[in-house]
């Protein structure tokens, strides 16, 4: 009856690690035979476990990324520009950390969407906040922002993340209203937090792209000091795997 109401307490005192831990230590005999120091370790570890592991789901459905990617499985064998060295190094988190930004550029299927939301996951696990976003989508969305009298709101939401991956930036040409959109949220996060930029146009286009001299020379200004650069080449991965497959399948 104690140990039931010791359970209760526990999970009443949102402790439900510690109360896992203790009700396995009840159904085993065998811990019986540690110390109650050795007992009380277990179970404040059992805790500490089960928060890290609710924290990081929390943060990886806050960061809403693209895909289900891993740094773990970044492949190394295609030609595609990834140097180890380099993907090891960003692999710390230690840019995010030092408030740097990172671009990542290359032709459509080079997989810059999936390594930069393998950056993403790798920064929950770190216990850093991340938000993905398509950047023509979040434009959209804070054209919509204006409108409703939100858009104060959601700048500042995005101001606070310690990782804002916009990706597919380029894609296609913006409005007046959205380059200074684009330079409010760059504004925002510079120095403070980091940025992942991905596209399909070369850095030397980013100038061109933007179209209106005072805001590029502002958010390049920005953007390109103190970054990291991420080059891919080659064809798409899609294309390269099928030439694989359809190989195999010849032999």
């Amino acid at each position: 009856m104690l140990n039931q109401q010791t359970l209760q307490s526990l999970r009443a005192l949102r402790l439900p690690g510690m109360a896992d831990a203790l009700r396995e230590q009840l159904e085993q005999p065998q811990t019986q035979q540690l110390s109650f120091e050795e007992r009380v370790a277990m179970m404040v570890d059992r805790e500490r476990a089960h928060r890290e592991s609710r924290r990081l789901r929390r943060l990886l459905h806050a960061a809403r990324l693209k895909q289900q990617a891993c740094v773990e499985d970044i492949d190394y064998r295609t030609q595609r520009g990834l140097v180890r060295s380099q993907v090891a190094a960003l692999i710390t988190c230690e840019w995010i950390r030092s408030n740097q930004n990172l671009h990542i550029t290359g032709p459509t299927g080079t997989g810059k969407s999936w390594i930069s939301c393998a950056f993403g996951q790798a920064a929950c696990r770190q216990g850093l906040s991340v938000r993905y976003e398509r950047t023509g989508r979040l434009l959209d969305e804070l054209r919509i922002a204006r409108g409703d009298g939100s858009y104060r709101k959601y700048l500042r939401l995005l101001a606070k993340l310690d990782l804002l991956i916009l990706d597919d930036f380029g894609l296609k040409p913006l409005s007046q209203n959205e380059r200074h959109d684009l330079l409010e949220i760059i504004e925002d996060r510079h120095g403070v937090h980091s940025t992942i930029i991905t596209s399909q146009l070369p850095i030397s286009a980013w100038y061109d792209y933007l179209n209106e001299p005072t805001v590029a020379d502002a958010l390049l200004d920005r953007l390109l000091a103190n970054a990291h650069r991420l080059e891919l080449k080659g064809e798409s991965l899609r294309k390269t795997r099928q030439k694989l497959t359809d190989r195999e399948h010849s032999e």
